[in-house]
């Protein structure tokens, strides 16, 4: 899964051992122009309170397979929430 811009995001242990009190991180871009390793991805973006409001402006290091959406953006800038199973 490679986050937009715009997707909201639950980040724990799973996507990187600095996250072991979970947080919720709003994705503003996603950097491209560095060298990571398979599988990981700077994230740029904002931490959100419980209201959702940001907190906090962070670069972060995560790894693909640990992030979990909460919210997934839309093109034209609408929300999409994913479908419960």
């Amino acid at each position: 899964m490679k986050p937009n811009p715009g997707d909201i995001l639950l980040l724990t242990k799973e996507a990187s051992v600095q996250f072991t009190r979970p947080i919720t991180f709003r994705v503003i871009g996603v950097v491209t122009d560095w060298i990571t390793y398979d599988g990981w991805v700077w994230l740029d973006g904002y931490k959100l309170d419980k209201k959702g409001d940001a907190v906090e402006k962070r670069r972060i290091f995560v790894r693909l397979a640990g992030l979990r959406v909460l919210v997934a953006a839309v093109g034209d800038g609408r929300i999409k929430r994913p479908q419960r199973r």
